[in-house]
C-alpha cells in the first residue's frame, strides 16, 4: 500500500502530521508493506528565492497581528509540536521560496534518500531556524542525507525536477486539496490536516481491509 503525502518544508502542521502518521505506522501490523512517498507543495510560490523577512514578520502581516501576538500564536503550535517530540524555533528564520528544496527532494527520492533529506531540511528550518532558500543550508542537508555532492550541485545550479514539483502541485489541486498536509492512502482515501495518530490508525486499517 502506498501513502502519498503532499507537504511543504516550511509547514509546521506538515512536520507534526508526519510524526503522527509515523506513530500510527509504528503500531500498524502491515507497516512493512507500506510505502510512504512525499509530494511537493508550495505554500508561498511568490516568496523570494532568497529571504529578506523573517517568518514571524510574514505571518504577522498575513494574519494582521503584531509581532507579540504572532509569536504567541506560533508558540501554541510549538507546544503541539513538542508533544510529538519536536523542538520548534523558526520564528526568526528567513522566509523564502521552497521550490529548490522540493527539487532536491525529487532527486533524493530517485536516489532512495527522500525521507533522510526531508528530515534534514525540516530540522534545519524548524529546529535551527535556517532558511530553506539558502543553498548552503540545502547543500549541507543533502550531503548529510547521503546524496552525492556533485549531483546536488547540478540540481542547485539548474532547474532540474521543476516539472516534477509542478506536477505534484497540480495533482494536489486535482484531488481538491487547497492546503497541506494532505494524505492519500492507496490512491483512494484522502485525509486533510495533521490529524491525531488514532485517526491515522483507523484510516490505515480501513484502507488495508478495503484492498481485498
Amino acid at each position: 500500500m502506498r501513502i502519498e503525502i503532499w507537504a511543504d518544508v516550511v509547514c509546521p502542521w506538515c512536520y507534526i502530521g508526519k510524526r503522527r502518521l509515523e506513530r500510527a505506522l509504528a503500531s500498524f501490523e502491515h507497516r512493512d508493506e507500506v510505502e510512504v512517498v512525499y509530494r511537493s507543495y508550495e505554500l508561498d510560490p511568490f516568496a523570494p528565492e532568497v529571504g529578506t523577512e523573517t517568518t514571524v514578520q510574514v505571518l504577522g502581516r498575513k494574519f494582521g497581528k503584531d509581532e507579540a501576538a504572532t509569536r504567541e500564536m506560533m508558540a501554541g503550535v510549538d507546544g503541539l509540536a513538542a508533544a510529538e517530540g519536536l523542538s520548534f524555533g523558526y520564528a526568526d528564520a528567513l522566509h523564502a521560496r521552497t521550490l529548490t528544496a522540493h527539487r532536491l527532494l525529487h532527486l533524493a527520492r530517485a536516489e532512495g534518500r527522500q525521507h533522510a533529506l526531508l528530515e534534514e531540511v525540516l530540522a534545519a528550518y524548524f529546529s535551527r531556524g535556517e532558511s530553506v532558500g539558502d543553498h548552503d543550508v540545502l547543500r549541507r542537508a543533502a550531503v548529510a542525507a547521503g546524496l552525492d555532492a556533485d549531483r546536488v550541485e547540478q540540481v542547485l545550479d539548474g532547474d532540474e525536477f521543476r516539472d516534477e514539483v509542478m506536477a505534484d502541485v497540480a495533482q494536489a489541486r486535482a484531488y481538491g486539496s487547497s492546503g497541506v498536509p494532505f494524505f492519500v492512502l492507496d490512491g483512494r482515501f484522502g485525509i486533510s490536516g495533521a490529524q491525531p495518530a488514532e485517526l491515522f490508525e483507523q484510516a490505515l486499517t480501513q484502507a488495508w481491509e478495503s484492498r481485498s
